[in-house]
């Protein structure tokens, strides 16, 4: 799999910080969320899933440009379902 920057929040390349994928998918770097009240909301979390936080800003900052300002995408799109495993 490869994936390509697509932006942060954050200064000096640190996490939060997310990524396209030649998958078709999104790929989130962040801080691990370990707060017990937080984790005991998540459902269904699979062996080898965990959560991790991301500002909304970010978020909505790359759906903005995702969506309106035309296409980000650097992979052709699979057209497959995107699998967990490589």
């Amino acid at each position: 799999m490869r994936m390509r920057f697509l932006g942060s929040t954050s200064e000096a390349g640190a996490c939060p910080t997310l990524y396209e994928t030649d998958r078709g998918t999104i790929v989130v770097q962040g801080l691990q969320v370990t707060d017990a009240e937080a984790l005991a909301d998540l459902r269904d979390v699979l062996d080898g899933e965990t959560a991790v936080e991301v500002p909304r800003e970010l978020i909505t900052e790359i759906a903005r440009r995702v969506l309106f300002d035309g296409p980000a995408t650097a992979f052709p799109t699979s057209g497959g379902t995107p699998s967990a495993t490589a």
